[in-house]
């Protein structure tokens, strides 16, 4: 996958200013305000900024955390993962693996078959749907 980089300028034109704040300078959401923290129609969660493919409906369920959350990504080259210290605590951050947007973070208390529960901001989706 080719990596997509841009000036913080190209970006803050690109993405409202909610995308900008979450993808590019690592926010959050508040919890259940979001337009996917809910299931929606079969499809695939693209990435805001760049377009990339991260997440299918297939693998995502309900974690009450108010966050999208997903067991797997569509591939584990869709998305990145560094270590995240703020807030004084120990995170896993996703990141998109072509553009390195902030998506969320990764806990080890998802369902099977990954036990992962990948908690992403809606803001940072765009679901394009199979039907």
């Amino acid at each position: 996958m080719d990596k997509l980089e841009k000036s913080e300028q190209a970006w803050r034109e690109q993405l409202t200013e909610a995308q900008f704040q979450v993808c590019r300078l690592k926010g959050t959401e508040r919890p259940f305000t979001g337009e996917y923290y809910r299931k929606g129609p079969p499809g695939v969660y693209h990435c805001v900024c760049c377009d990339a493919p991260l997440f299918d409906t297939d693998t995502q369920f309900d974690a009450g955390c108010g966050w999208p959350s997903y067991w797997a990504p569509v591939s584990e080259a869709a998305i990145a993962t560094a270590e995240d210290f703020s807030h004084g605590m120990h995170r896993i951050e996703v990141l998109c693996a072509r553009c390195d947007a902030h998506l969320g973070h990764v806990f080890p208390d998802g369902p099977p078959p990954t036990g992962l529960r990948y908690c992403i901001n809606s803001v940072c989706l765009r679901l394009e749907s199979r039907a």
